[in-house]
């Protein structure tokens, strides 16, 4: 089924979950470690040992290229952007397994990155593009991060952005609106007319980021990392049969969620110990 298809179809899951495994990289190999994970040909299920997962994609090993996690898992969740739904991508695994590398989360505008969110970026604007002639669109983003429990906008000014361990950082507050949705107050929501400012923005926060090194990374993510696009769409002309009687249709509010989640592992693999081990539990 086409991804347009797919968006303009109801979805039997609100979540689908796909797993991307990671080949071996030279440390390990180095090491004489192999492959503990087996995919089985033709099915979305990997095996570890005598256990069997069963997911909705599975992609690289001898699985499905990984080059079609886009096309297949993100896409469609463009289509349904565009159609006033909010949508989520995360990455979740262990220190080291390749989720910043996925998600694109380190992009700074190479043309040659298959990252998610870069493919995200180039899709978004493009479908802006296309409908122009009787769309009027305002696209903003923002970039935080959780950290430690504690929320940090990584577009803040950057004279006063340091380290997420210096005492300078202020973190930003939650708070729960009259009508019971939850905000973030102050955070920086930054208006973009393109892909290159996108990458821009998602590159200063990038800079910002907590990071540490442990046994398995030595350039660990030690917070998570929420990259969100929002976009307002004002049609700006329509036939007499399809204008609304009310104004509340006029305007369609959404938002892309984009998460690199910190590193979930067992604390004793990492060596992580101190006030790396408590960044672990956060």
């Amino acid at each position: 089924m086409g991804s347009s298809d797919m968006a303009s179809q109801p979805q039997s899951d609100s979540v689908k979950v796909a797993v991307n495994v990671r080949p071996l990289i030279t440390p390990e190999l180095v090491l004489g470690c192999t492959d503990c994970v087996t995919v089985t040909p033709g099915e979305p299920q990997v095996q570890i040992g005598p256990h069997i997962f069963t997911y909705d994609h599975v992609y690289g090993s001898t699985g499905s290229s990984s080059s079609l996690i886009f096309e297949q898992c993100v896409y469609p969740l463009i289509d349904s952007l565009f159609c006033g739904y909010n949508t989520t991508v995360l990455a979740y695994g262990q220190t080291g397994s390749g989720k910043t590398y996925t998600m694109g989360t380190n992009y700074s505008g190479e043309s040659n990155c298959g990252g998610i969110i870069p493919q995200v970026m180039e899709t978004i604007f493009k479908k802006a593009d296309a409908m122009k002639g009787d769309t009027e669109f305002l696209i903003r983003v923002s970039f935080i991060e959780i950290f430690k429990e504690e929320v940090f906008d990584l577009l803040d000014d950057p004279g006063s952005v340091a380290k997420a361990a210096a005492p300078a950082r202020v973190p930003i507050q939650i708070r729960e609106t009259a009508n019971g949705s939850i905000t973030l107050a102050g955070v920086t929501e930054a208006e973009v007319k393109s892909k290159e400012e996108m990458a821009l923005h998602l590159a200063r926060g990038s800079l910002s980021r907590a990071t540490g090194s442990t046994n398995m990374n030595s350039q660990s993510s030690r917070s998570h990392a929420i990259f969100t696009i929002s976009i307002e769409q004002k049609r700006t002309s329509s036939s007499a049969s399809e204008k609304s009687t009310s104004n509340e249709y006029d305007i369609l509010s959404s938002k892309f969620h984009l998460v690199d989640l910190a590193g979930s592992e067992r604390a004793k693999r990492t060596g992580a110990d101190g006030l790396r081990l408590k960044e672990g539990y956060t």
